[in-house]
This record gives C-alpha cells, sequence and structure tokens, in this order.
C-alpha cells in the first residue's frame, strides 16, 4: 500500500464517517487500528469492536436527551438513598421496582410521606432508571402540570397536550398535596389518569394519605374515581420520618 493511499484513507474515512454519523466510531477509530495491529485482531473482531463502540455511544447519547427532556428537577439516583437514616424506607421494594417490571406492567406507584423524607428523590431515581432503559420520562409538579393543561385548553391545544403525555412511557407528578382543584382542574387531572390506566405507568409523590384525598377535589366521589384508577395496579410506599433537610441542615452547625 502506498504512502499516498495512507495518507487519502486518513481523510477518506474520518469524512464517511463524519457524513454517516458515526460519531464514536470517528472519534475511535484510529486506536482500536493501532490496537488491533499490536494484536493482530482478525476482521471480524474489528468490526465488531467498531459497531460495538458506536452502539454504546449512541445508548448514551440517547440517555443524556432522555434525562434532559424528562426535566428532573435534580438529578437523584437511587443508590443516594440513606437507608440507614430512615428505616421505613423498604429497600427490598425499591429493588424490585428499579428493574422497571413495574412499566411493563403499567403499574402506577404512589409514594406517600411527609416532606422531605425522599419521596421525589426515589420518584427521580426511578425515572433515571428508566431514561437509562431508553423509556421517555417527564417529571412534572403536580400544580406546573395542571396550570400548563388548563392554559392548553384556553388556547386550544388541550388535544395536543394530552395526546404528547400518551407518548411518554413514565408520568412523574410530584407533590400532589400542595392544591385545591376546581372543577377545570379536577377534570384535567382525571384525563390525565383515565388515558394513562392501564397503558403507561404513574408515579405520584404526596403528603396526603389516601384516606384525605377528598381535601384535594371537590368531593369524595371525584376522589373515589380517580384512586380507583390510580391504586388498581399500584405499588403503594409509605414513608415515615425526620427530613433529610432538616438532617443535612443539622449536620452542617
Amino acid at each position: 500500500m502506498s504512502r499516498n493511499t495512507l495518507v487519502d484513507n486518513s481523510i477518506l474515512i474520518p469524512d464517511m464517517m463524519k457524513r454517516f454519523k458515526l460519531v464514536d466510531m470517528r472519534d475511535q477509530y484510529p486506536q482500536l487500528i493501532e490496537e488491533a495491529r499490536r494484536s493482530s485482531m482478525d476482521y471480524e473482531e474489528f468490526l465488531k469492536r467498531l459497531l460495538e463502540i458506536e452502539d454504546a455511544g449512541k445508548l448514551e447519547r440517547r440517555q443524556m436527551r432522555l434525562k434532559d427532556k424528562a426535566n428532573f428537577e435534580t438529578l437523584h439516583y437511587l443508590e443516594d438513598i440513606d437507608y440507614s437514616f430512615n428505616s421505613s424506607i423498604d429497600k427490598n421494594k425499591i429493588d424490585e421496582l428499579s428493574t422497571l417490571a413495574f412499566i411493563d406492567a403499567c403499574e402506577n406507584i404512589l409514594i406517600i410521606g411527609p416532606p422531605g423524607v425522599g419521596k421525589s428523590m426515589i420518584a427521580t431515581g426511578l425515572g433515571i432508571k428508566a431514561c437509562d432503559a431508553g423509556k421517555k420520562v417527564l417529571f412534572a409538579n403536580a400544580k406546573e402540570l395542571l396550570d400548563r393543561l388548563c392554559d392548553a385548553a384556553e388556547n386550544g391545544s388541550l388535544k395536543e397536550a394530552l395526546d404528547n403525555l400518551d407518548k411518554i412511557h413514565l408520568l412523574i407528578i410530584d407533590e400532589l398535596s400542595y392544591i385545591k382543584m376546581d372543577k377545570e382542574r379536577e377534570s384535567l387531572f382525571f384525563q390525565v389518569i383515565r388515558r394513562r390506566y392501564e397503558k403507561n405507568p404513574l408515579i405520584i409523590t404526596t403528603n396526603l394519605p389516601v384516606g384525605r384525598w377528598d381535601e384535594l377535589f371537590t368531593g369524595k366521589l371525584a376522589a373515589t374515581a380517580i384512586l380507583d384508577r390510580v391504586l388498581h395496579h399500584c405499588h403503594v410506599l409509605s414513608i415515615t420520618g425526620e427530613s433529610y433537610r432538616i438532617k443535612s441542615k443539622n449536620s452542617v452547625k
């Protein structure tokens, strides 16, 4: 092989990989060529390694895009949970849910507990696991979600907004506690729950035990209709104990 051919290939190969959008191959193939020369790697193994490099890179970029679009408030991982601080958090149950079997089974998760005990952390950690598995996730504060749906109803784009929510594999509704719904918001919330029922799962975090959900809605009838669908296929996590935030504040002193 002539020197001119080598020079041409050093330009041609990266250019072709760029046009085919083989980002990771383009970045790493020179190192792999050197490794192949040193180890006498055969052509089949070399091609396999190149494809694995590209596949891993595409997966990582997809995971990052899904996490960006999920709108997590902060990136909390299940590995960050301090089980020694709060024994009411069931590690075995969290480990079970982390397999994401609940998503395939279209099962909801309801996390109940006072402020600061790790409800949002658990929900976010499960959401991140789902993103890593290639699932579309949306993390939404309950009030902000309903405000957006009300705005959509006013400007005539409600169907589009609800259709977009239907495309989300895992919808996390955080802090379903601090709002008193009127008829409009209650109807919109019911539509979200109804459309996801036995199709795509929800994770809901709340300070209110199930027996007090009528305080959120216009009455017991509405609360019952919503709870019936939420709880039919559902894992309920009840967490008690002190606030992680208070613990962190006290530990600084």
